[in-house]
């Protein structure tokens, strides 16, 4: 093992969520058994609003956070999540991007979708944010740092934490196996 392969993993997150950190947390640990992770938390402004509502507003809050860490942080991997809605041919949902960047190189990912009940979207239309018409739904207190809508809505069965760790899983693909998509050598 080379000193490289001993060294302990630096990530920025582009958030002081404890959900998102944590999430980033536990995507990275095992596929980087044996090394020590080094995630901090910072806070990046997204440049969208507070609740995107739409994928390419919460695509584009990811990015700029992501960047944000970049340009403002030394770090192994720049991280960032950013939690959205939009409404397709099945409706109106949730779900998180996740944008990484390692090395010069970037990769985009998407969570789950999760659909969400009319009026709560309702209530997103007039200027609310997710978490604070889930916490009213609900009778919580700041669910979107716990186990988010997805927890209320699933029993528990899913929580925020566990959709942003999957994308971010998938969304390391491109890191754990460079060659396939082009990006050179080695990304750790």
């Amino acid at each position: 093992m080379s000193a490289q392969d001993t060294a302990p993993i630096r990530v920025l997150v582009g958030s002081r969520n404890p959900v998102k950190v944590g999430a980033v947390r536990n995507a990275l640990a095992p596929l980087f058994p044996g090394r020590l992770l080094e995630c901090e938390g910072m806070h990046a402004p997204s440049g969208v609003p507070d609740q995107p509502m739409t994928a390419a507003e919460t695509r584009e809050g990811a990015v700029n956070r992501m960047n944000f860490c970049r340009q403002n942080g030394d770090a192994d991997f720049y991280v960032a999540l950013e939690g959205g809605v939009d409404v397709t041919e099945d409706g109106p949902g949730t779900f998180g991007y996740v944008a990484i960047a390692s090395q010069g190189y970037v990769s985009v990912g998407c969570s789950a979708w999760l659909p969400l009940p009319p009026a709560v979207y309702e209530s997103l239309l007039d200027g609310e944010e997710l978490g604070h018409v889930m916490d009213r739904l609900f009778g919580t207190v700041n669910i979107k740092q716990q186990g988010g809508a997805i927890g209320l809505v699933t029993n528990g069965h899913a929580t925020r934490e566990s959709a942003y760790t999957q994308a971010m899983v998938l969304a390391m693909a491109p890191f754990l196996h460079p060659e396939l998509y082009g990006l050179g050598d080695s990304a750790d």
